[in-house]
């Protein structure tokens, strides 16, 4: 039986699962804001309680590798190596649009017909982190990223060849700020969160076919740099 801890932080919502053979046997989540930090560790202690198991009877630990937040990414990447250096175990990492995409189909999100996944990830304005997948139609297959992983100022003619194919599903936290702007009667909108649970099959796969990541130089993928920005706030 394979054992893998799941890390998902992303986005605001920061969750922490472990799966048995691709399935969900523990859980955590929270949505409070800037809660990466204080809720990471606590979280895998809890669902490692749950399971009676210590680091140590895992298989890999998996981690979201972005883009999304830059904090949430430096949280969610530095849990999953500490794990990993101390307990011997090899580290996965999955972009997030992937898990966003491969959500769309383990959990039928995905419109009548739909054969395009969009997801994005929430910038800043209305700037999305996206990427396109198509997808076969067999929920066993998992989407295949057809293009570039990329910040994206949506406008309204953004999407307007595959939109013109049939049905896509816009996915992810950045969805419903561009449906006022995407109106094409194709377009399908999922305002959701990536999360660890819907990791599980990804990283299974991963696991089985030995994609790990060199855990001493895996870097989260910010896509942009951080820019520290100076508060307009007054504090005296």
């Amino acid at each position: 039986m394979h054992r893998i801890l799941l890390i998902e932080t992303s986005t605001s919502l920061c969750s922490v699962a472990i799966a048995a053979d691709g399935k969900v046997i523990a859980s955590r989540e929270s949505r409070e804001e800037r809660a990466h930090a204080a809720m990471t560790a606590p979280f895998i202690k809890e669902v490692l309680a749950e399971c009676a198991m210590d680091a140590k009877d895992l298989d890999a630990v998996c981690v979201s590798s972005g883009p999304g937040s830059y904090t949430g990414l430096r949280v969610g990447s530095s849990s999953a190596k500490g794990l990993c250096f101390g307990s011997g175990l090899p580290l996965i990492a999955i972009r997030t649009p992937e898990i966003l995409a491969d959500m769309a189909v383990t959990e039928g999100l995905l419109p009548k017909g739909c054969t395009r996944i969009v997801p994005m990830i929430d910038a800043r304005r209305m700037e999305v982190y996206c990427a396109p997948f198509s997808f076969s139609g067999d929920p066993s297959d998992s989407p295949v990223l057809a293009g570039e992983i990329s910040p994206l100022v949506v406008e309204a003619d953004c999407f307007g060849p595959i939109l013109s194919e049939g049905p896509v599903l816009f996915i992810g936290d950045g969805a419903a700020k561009c449906s006022g702007v995407i109106t094409s009667e194709n377009a399908h909108f999922a305002q959701v969160n990536p999360h660890a649970a819907g990791m599980a099959r990804l990283a299974e796969r991963a696991l089985c076919e030995k994609r790990f990541k060199d855990t001493a130089y895996f870097e989260p993928f910010y896509l942009k740099e951080f820019v520290a920005t100076v508060s307009r706030k007054k504090l005296f």
